[in-house]
């Protein structure tokens, strides 16, 4: 088999002109030219030189693949790395085959290095969801690869499995083309490799999901030193260069300790088969959307104040919207309240363009605890001079109904999560376009319920009244299953 690779010409500098992390980096910023392109015979473009390559050996993650078995079901009909949606279940089971193994490739006649020295790695485990990570890999493959290759993207850890965190997904967005790219953590003033890109495209019951499933580069290396008992002498340097960190000369460039309390306010919420999200207002309410908890009058919540521990207590539900009603909003009181809870402080105001983070049990479910997306918010709604629904760019899913919306830097509560957007005519659903119940047309309502245990403020959401007609357009909830009347919102509220 002939293997040609195209990568960035030696001594080449690509370091950026912009100070793109938390400082300015200078020379000092490794060049991120870390992923040979597979390329067919063609002219090589200029600033990129090309290398014949040699297989050297596959190598299998199995702790990638015992967590990707464990969180991925065909029953969700997921499917990874095509462009193409509603393929058979047994589609899951190729993937279950083929997405664990990895390529070993050896340049020859090349004695290439990048500007910051050899590639160092980073542990996977050292991640934490919410961590900021950058995405490096080339759109298309070898389509024009003046233009696209090592295309940089940025994101978070939006939820890690397996041993180690042998499996990372991230919303740092990623194209086909992509696959086998590296996915880098900020240690100190440095960019350090944790993962490789696996699939940069994912559907979950027909629907993009749009986050990026990467393999911990640790875990791979490892499966490397398992097959090669005695390396081959070109590898024996190799292998050493590329040990991995051991002691942490820097911080991770992740969000602050609010992180954890976003994740810690978001419970999951469980009614027969189905679930949702919810949010935590104090130690016994919880806020969640009416269709999650579809008609019950009582649900289990699971909470996770921490990491790796999660407790379920039964709930109440003391409230929910009338199906005509403009607000997806339902009440839920806990049996007993929750030990050393730090309630969410509620935002006042809302800042179009502000850093903002979503936290819901979309994707993984109830497997991995909730996940969480990062964006901007995009456009705060109004009418009368009021906010009535914020849309935000963060990623939502099927489960993530009644989770919460977040200022990332503050870690105030902007808002419930009720849907994302889906165009009808065409049956495409756009998880980066979501809209979310403004915690400020919440609040009255709750400290009412709070201080006197009245629902009337509740209960004025309830509006139109009975018999008030409701224009068709509709947007899709994010647990696909019913809809949320946001044009009626906009108009008449």
């Amino acid at each position: 088999m002939r293997i040609q690779v195209l990568g960035p010409r030696p001594g080449q500098n690509q370091t950026p002109s912009r100070n793109w992390l938390s400082g300015d980096l200078g020379d000092g910023l490794p060049a991120l030219r870390l992923n040979p392109l597979s390329n067919h015979p063609q002219e090589v473009p200029s600033g990129t030189k090309q290398w014949e390559a040699e297989l050297i050996l596959m190598a299998p993650c199995l702790p990638f693949q015992d967590a990707f078995s464990k969180v991925f079901t065909a029953s969700d009909q997921w499917n990874f790395g095509g462009s193409e949606v509603g393929q058979e279940a047994s589609s899951l089971e190729e993937d279950l085959r083929f997405l664990h193994w990895f390529a070993l490739l050896r340049l020859l006649d090349c004695d290439f290095r990048g500007a910051g020295g050899w590639l160092r790695c980073l542990p996977a485990k050292w991640l934490k969801k919410g961590d900021t990570v950058f995405a490096c890999g080339s759109p298309f493959g070898s389509f024009c690869p003046d233009i696209f290759m090592n295309t940089l993207s940025k994101g978070i850890v939006s939820n890690t499995a397996g041993e180690g965190n042998a499996l990372i997904l991230t919303d740092a967005r990623c194209l086909p083309g992509t696959e086998g790219g590296g996915v880098f953590a900020p240690l100190g003033a440095n960019l350090h490799l944790v993962g490789i890109i696996v699939a940069p495209l994912c559907w979950k019951s027909n629907e993009w999901v749009g986050l990026t499933l990467v393999c911990a580069v640790d875990h791979i290396l490892a499966g490397i030193k398992n097959i090669l008992s005695e390396p081959p002498w070109f590898l024996k340097a190799w292998l050493h260069l590329m040990e991995l960190v051991l002691e942490p000369r820097g911080a991770l460039l992740a969000s602050d300790g609010t992180t954890q309390q976003m994740l810690a306010a978001v419970v999951l919420v469980e009614c027969g088969p189905t679930w949702g999200s919810g949010v935590l207002v104090n130690s016994r309410l919880v806020l969640t959307c009416r269709h999650v908890v579809n008609g019950a009058s009582s649900v289990s919540v699971r909470f996770q104040p921490i990491p790796d521990k999660a407790s379920t207590v039964k709930g109440k539900v003391v409230f929910a919207t009338k199906d005509l009603s403009p607000y997806d909003i339902a009440l839920v009181e806990l049996e007993e309240g929750l030990s050393a809870f730090r309630e969410p402080v509620l935002a006042s105001q809302f800042y179009a363009g502000e850093d903002v983070s979503i936290v819901g049990f979309g994707v993984f479910g109830q497997a991995c605890g909730p996940s969480i997306t990062s964006g901007i918010l995009s456009a705060v709604i109004t009418v009368e001079d009021k906010p009535v629904m914020l849309q935000a760019t963060c990623a939502v899913h099927g489960g993530s109904s009644g989770g919460a919306l977040f200022a990332t830097h503050s870690g105030k509560l902007l808002g419930i999560v009720a849907s994302n957007t889906k165009d009808n005519s065409l049956g495409v659903t756009y998880p980066h376009l979501n809209f979310s119940i403004p915690v400020t047309v919440l609040q009255p309502a709750i400290l009412e319920y709070i201080h006197s245990r009245s629902l009337s403020g509740f209960q004025a959401l309830n509006w139109p009244p009975d018999g008030a007609s409701v224009p068709s357009q509709f947007l899709q909830s994010s647990s696909g299953k019913v809809s949320f009347y946001f044009s009626f919102l906009m108009l008449t509220v």
